[in-house]
């Protein structure tokens, strides 16, 4: 016994991993089904990408520029 969970037992080793109940996929569609379960079981992305206050959608609602000193510097800047 090798104490650790994540580490298969010997006699284990030799039990697959996946087994085929009927039918005879070919090579290509157990490799597609090894990579979709994969995929599955891989983590999620833990944070999501910084968004650009350029590409934030949230200033299309602001108000047109308002006059003033600088007016024109907030006119090209993202709110």
């Amino acid at each position: 016994m090798s104490g650790r969970p994540d580490l298969p037992e010997p006699a284990d080793a030799a039990r697959p991993v996946l087994r085929i109940v009927r039918g005879a996929p070919t090579d290509a569609e157990l490799a597609a089904l090894v990579a979709v379960l994969a995929a599955r079981t891989a983590a999620p992305p833990t944070d999501p990408p910084a968004r650009s206050a350029w590409a934030d959608p949230a200033g299309r609602l602001r108000v047109t520029g308002r006059p003033g000193r600088d007016a024109w510097r907030r006119s090209a800047l993202p709110s």
